[in-house]
């Protein structure tokens, strides 16, 4: 066999293992920074070798969906800082205001972006989270859903700064918010708040009109610092 012929090869194995690891992604739906299966255990999924599996790993890494921590393994979603204690760090002298005001100056605008940069997948995306938020039998489930919601909005300005920057302060966010308060009730009701304004925030970016999008956002943000800090409510 020629040397070209082994090259098609490999490039062959490495296109399908790609494929099997974004389809195997599509369908378990993990949650942002969950960990990876070890590489083992993904190649006896996939049916792939180490070498294809690696490849497709080092593609969906350059594309900021998935990050490497070493000695710690392989996590859904771009690496939001170069040292992940940082975020602990930072969640331990801060507080749910600080984290409510930060968010209330950075995500309306991150929507005003995406209404002007968002791809029609993007929003269908968008769609997708919304539904699930509304099907959702408890509240993990809802807030898994809500915060990939509120990151493919990130996600949609094209900026990966921007989007790294969000991915910080959602960590932190997570951290410091919701690790301390939860609502008594074990699922969303019907009429919770956010299912009106996610409807209302994702019209507005699909309709390209930026001003109302971050209006949007900032009216569903300031419902959400109300409702938490007065302790009564989950959800974001």
């Amino acid at each position: 066999m020629s040397d070209r012929t082994h090259q098609r090869n490999d490039q062959d194995d490495s296109q399908g293992a790609l494929a099997q690891l974004q389809a195997f992604l599509a369908a378990k739906e993990y949650p942002l920074n969950t960990r990876l299966p070890p590489e083992r255990s993904l190649c006896a999924e996939l049916g792939v070798n180490r070498t294809a599996l690696r490849k497709a790993l080092a593609v969906l890494e350059a594309e900021g969906q998935i990050w490497r921590h070493v000695g710690r393994g392989t996590f859904i979603g771009t690496k939001p800082v170069d040292n992940i204690n940082d975020v602990g760090f930072i969640s331990r002298r801060t507080n749910p205001a600080e984290v409510m005001e930060a968010r209330l100056l950075i995500e309306p605008e991150l929507a005003r972006l995406a209404a002007l940069s968002a791809t029609s997948a993007d929003i269908a995306e968008m769609q997708h989270c919304i539904r699930k938020t509304k099907t959702a039998s408890e509240w993990r489930v809802y807030e898994a859903w809500d915060n990939k919601l509120h990151r493919a909005i990130a996600q949609a300005t094209r900026n990966n700064l921007l989007l790294a920057l969000f991915d910080t302060l959602n960590m932190v966010r997570r951290a410091t918010v919701w690790g301390r308060l939860r609502t008594a009730k074990p699922t969303p009701d019907p009429g919770h708040h956010s299912f009106a304004e996610h409807d209302a925030l994702v019209a507005a970016i699909a309709n390209r009109d930026m001003d109302l999008a971050a209006a949007c956002m900032r009216r569903h943000l300031e419902t959400v610092r109300r409702k938490l800090l007065g302790s009564t409510e989950n959800g974001g």
